[in-house]
């Protein structure tokens, strides 16, 4: 629809924060009310086990705050009380409600990625992200309905592959795919994030900050499987 116009620039913060943001809600009802399976996750190596776009526009949402930092995710009074306001933040919430342990066990790469100094460094890696792991991944862009309007212009295969685990990051007898955030992330500063006595200190590679930007069900229903992006 913006392609052809019907949607123009001064829509799309109304298309994200009212219609999208609808959607999201909706989809989560989905996940929880029928306990739906994830196609394709990353389990604690992903930002999330069904979306990316909420991430996205919610770094940008923050770009200007002048209070909440992207550090600001590990401090729960904050996301409780910010969440209603920011998607970003609505995002973290929903995840620690659903996920047990804290959000270092269960969401490091997030936890990386809140020791970025500011939210556009962050909305800046969010993009290349995307970019690489979304829109360059063969698995998902096989299911787009290229046209007239999104038209396909072929490229070189190699860069559209599956995601290799031969670089897998190994530490203390564990896997890490920290290599996934660090083509996107750029480390701001090489000490821990200020909270980390907090933190379980059985491994604390999980707080590295990032390299290109300078992680009982017997009631429920039998698990659906449905990809959600």
């Amino acid at each position: 629809l913006a392609q052809t116009g019907y949607f123009t620039p001064q829509d799309h913060p109304a298309l994200v924060l009212v219609v999208f943001h609808q959607y999201i809600t909706l989809m989560r009802r989905l996940q929880t009310e029928y306990w739906l399976e994830p196609a394709g996750s990353h389990g604690v190596w992903g930002l999330d086990d069904y979306h990316f776009l909420p991430f996205l526009w919610g770094a940008s949402q923050l770009t200007e705050h002048k209070y909440i930092r992207p550090k600001s995710i590990r401090n729960e009074e904050v996301v409780a009380a910010y969440a209603k306001d920011y998607m970003y933040l609505e995002c973290i919430k929903f995840i620690n409600k659903v996920k047990t342990g804290s959000l270092v066990e269960h969401s490091p790469m997030l936890v990386d990625i809140s020791g970025v100094r500011n939210w556009s460094k962050v909305n800046e890696g969010m993009i290349k992200m995307y970019k690489a792991e979304l829109l360059g991944k063969l698995p998902v862009m096989q299911h787009f309905l290229f046209g007239t309007l999104i038209p396909f212009i072929p490229t070189n295969t190699s860069s559209l592959e599956h995601d290799d685990d031969g670089d897998d990051h190994h530490h203390a007898g564990h896997q890490h795919h920290n290599h996934h955030v660090g083509k996107f992330f750029a480390s701001s500063s090489p000490s821990p994030p200020p909270d980390s006595d907090r933190m379980p200190q059985s491994c604390m590679c999980a707080l590295r900050v990032p390299a290109a930007f300078a992680a009982s069900s017997e009631e429920r229903p039998r698990k659906f499987h449905l990809g959600l992006d």
